[in-house]
């Protein structure tokens, strides 16, 4: 008996880290890719059957992706850092504050419907292949029409406060499942008129306090039932999420010299039609 027992363990014990490796990469390619990573987050496990990976895991994965959009623009996320420090000490009119002032504005609404969902119990009710399909269709058109429509005259040297408070509106709306952060900033930013570059370097510096905040609100509530197994498992998932983002970050950066979101448009409603046929036969 003991052999057999030892020989199933052993067979199951590479299947967590194939299970977190998937969850990682998913998390790291669509997090900064306008497509919704929570949106592929909950579809995961409804679509293929395989066990929810809890808000835990859900937290990992994000801090992962926290630590690729840092390091891959290091020089505005350190001066945004430094700007913190400086608003501390009252020093509002240095550069550094005034980026870490618009990145704060912007992340209010954010934390301030996240909130709301949270106590009236509306964001578990969102999580649903239904409400991700709609999302996915209507907001991926309305990306389309944005970026076509989009002037792109403006800068991240334009970046004022009137547009932080935008763009955090925006970016609000992110928090129905299957919207996508990115994609809806990026949406503001180009009807705003920003360029596609720099509207994108807006939206993906404007996740890191997003993902700070969320992390210290979910991240706490997940820890305080966590063992040893979980931190560990969630260890390994922040780890593979952050190689992934860094790769598909990279990757997203450069093509914006070329090409336009139109093809994560058509990704996007293409998954949408399919969820709502799924969610509707």
């Amino acid at each position: 008996m003991g052999p057999n027992i030892t020989y199933v363990e052993s067979q199951k014990l590479p299947m967590p880290l194939l299970h977190l490796l998937i969850l990682a990469i998913i998390q790291g390619i669509t997090e900064f890719l306008p497509i919704s990573s929570s949106g592929h987050l909950i579809l995961l496990p409804s679509l293929t059957g395989i066990e929810d990976q809890g808000q835990l895991i859900d937290v990992s994965v994000h801090i992962g992706t926290l630590g690729a959009v840092i390091l891959y623009f290091w020089t505005d996320s350190k001066m945004a850092f430094v700007g913190l420090a400086h608003i501390t000490k009252g020093r509002l009119k240095t550069p550094a504050a005034r980026i870490a002032t618009l990145l704060i504005l912007a992340t209010i609404p954010a934390i301030s419907f996240g909130l709301f969902l949270k106590v009236t119990g509306l964001s578990d009710h969102l999580r649903s292949i239904t409400v991700i399909a709609w999302t996915m269709l209507i907001f991926g058109i309305i990306l389309y029409v944005a970026d076509q429509r989009g002037k792109g005259v403006k800068t991240q040297v334009d970046w004022n406060t009137a547009d932080a408070i935008k763009l955090g509106l925006w970016q609000a709306i992110s928090l129905i499942p299957g919207t996508s952060r990115s994609g809806i900033s990026i949406t503001g930013a180009r009807v705003l008129g920003y360029t596609r570059e720099d509207g994108t370097k807006i939206s993906m510096l404007m996740s890191i306090p997003v993902i700070i905040a969320s992390g210290i609100l979910l991240g706490a509530e997940a820890l305080a039932t966590a063992d040893a197994a979980s931190i560990r498992d969630g260890a390994y998932a922040a780890i593979f999420a952050f190689f992934a983002a860094l790769l598909a970050l990279s990757l997203m950066m450069r093509l914006l010299r070329r090409i336009s979101f139109t093809p994560y448009v058509i990704y996007r409603l293409i998954l949408g039609i399919i969820l709502l046929g799924i969610a509707y036969s």
